[in-house]
């Protein structure tokens, strides 16, 4: 078990596991040394971005997925922003993408006035259906974004072949990605730029946090001087240049190193981390297949040659009523539960900057649908008496 409840000596205990009446949606985990690294970091006396933590934490990221290049930031709306800067990514190219994402996704590539292209997703996985990429391309495409919904991979080999095909980037949003691969290739290090989160919500957390990964020898150095608020900073700190200055375009991506040193304590358990939420992921599927036997739910589906690191357990019902029937009943008996994305392509901002070439029947069904079930490091027993509560309710 990890310890959820790590205080530094002489001080108040930390946050305390949910009490055997309510089972909240999620819950923040320590791993041991987040408190002691945090301390480390203030008693140095260098909190600003790229120190020690820093520097130690891309450097395991880097060993730990196998990427060429990480770069920590703030967030993985940071990396996004960063991966659309990299890829001088101007006013009218288009970005095509699922709509059954987070805004960031499309945020970071309309902010420099492109526009989103939605595309469909799977109805098993729930990612971008790679077989409708190719209908939604013009002479304006620069780049295919695939998100790994629920660190479950998106078809990668086919997408990166139109992509070839077509002379496109691909900027993988990794952000629930953390540890998944897809034939035996880290999610994130495939595309050309990949983004992960370690938002609280995600399975290794530093509160906020991202990293961009650089999969392209020849754009590290530019993503370098965005991510440094347009400056050779990083340059200056390796004696490569006597002095930094200006040369491009950019903003302050930086984490400080406090994020950094959390972060860096949950990177050495990573593997940890992962086995646990892989546990709860299998109660979870074990414990509600009879339902899905009997046609009332839908669980996940896992293809054969991906392996997911158990970041979300979501089920899909017959109808929104029925969803918003069950969210209700859940926290009636104390079980946290939420609904997912409200698409991209329906929202004010996506009628706005966004172009939606085909129907997206299967974005729409899945968002009306679908619910996350409580999934957090140590859940433990409380998973049980989840699936006890849904069970109930399909037994009224």
């Amino acid at each position: 078990m990890i310890d959820d409840r790590v205080s530094l000596p002489g001080q108040p205990s930390g946050q305390s596991l949910p009490s055997a009446q309510t089972v909240p949606f999620n819950l923040p985990h320590m791993v041991g040394s987040e408190l002691a690294y945090v301390l480390e970091a203030y008693r140095a006396g260098a909190l600003a971005g790229d120190g020690s933590f820093t520097r130690r934490s891309q450097i395991l990221l880097e060993r730990l997925l196998g990427a060429a290049r990480a770069l920590l930031t703030h967030s993985c709306t940071a990396a996004l922003e960063l991966a659309a800067l990299a890829l001088r990514i101007e006013p009218g190219d288009e970005i095509v993408m699922p709509s059954y994402t987070f805004a960031s996704t499309a945020n970071a590539f309309a902010l420099r006035g492109a526009v989103p292209v939605f595309v469909d997703i799977r109805p098993d996985t729930l990612n971008i259906d790679e077989s409708l990429i190719e209908n939604a391309l013009t002479s304006r495409t620069r780049a295919i974004v695939p998100v790994h919904y629920a660190g479950i991979a998106c078809e990668m080999d086919d997408i990166a072949a139109i992509a070839g095909q077509h002379r496109l980037a691909v900027v993988e949003d990794a952000a629930q990605g953390m540890l998944a691969s897809y034939r035996g290739r880290a999610l994130g290090t495939i595309g050309d730029l990949g983004c992960l989160s370690f938002h609280e919500t995600k399975n290794i957390i530093s509160g906020e946090g991202g990293a961009l990964l650089v999969n392209r020898p020849e754009l590290v150095e530019r993503c370098e001087i965005h991510r440094e608020k347009g400056t050779d900073r990083s340059r200056f700190f390796r004696g490569e240049v006597d002095k930094y200055t200006w040369c491009d375009l950019g903003s302050s991506y930086l984490p400080g190193e406090i994020v950094a040193a959390f972060l860096l304590a949950q990177l050495e358990h990573a593997q940890r981390i992962t086995d646990d939420r892989l546990a709860s992921w299998n109660t979870y599927h074990d414990g509600l297949a009879h339902l899905e036997a009997r046609g009332v739910l839908r669980r996940p589906t896992v293809p054969n040659h991906v392996t997911h690191n158990g970041h979300m357990f979501h089920v899909r019902l017959g109808s929104l009523t029925e969803r918003d029937a069950l969210i209700s009943y859940l926290k009636r008996h104390g079980v946290g539960s939420v609904f997912h994305y409200v698409p991209l392509h329906s929202s004010p901002a996506g009628l706005r900057f966004g172009r939606t070439p085909e129907p997206m029947h299967e974005t729409d069904r899945a968002a009306s649908t679908l619910i996350r079930l409580p999934l957090w490091v140590g859940i433990g027993h409380d998973a049980h008496r989840a699936i006890d509560v849904v069970t109930s309710f399909f037994t009224m």
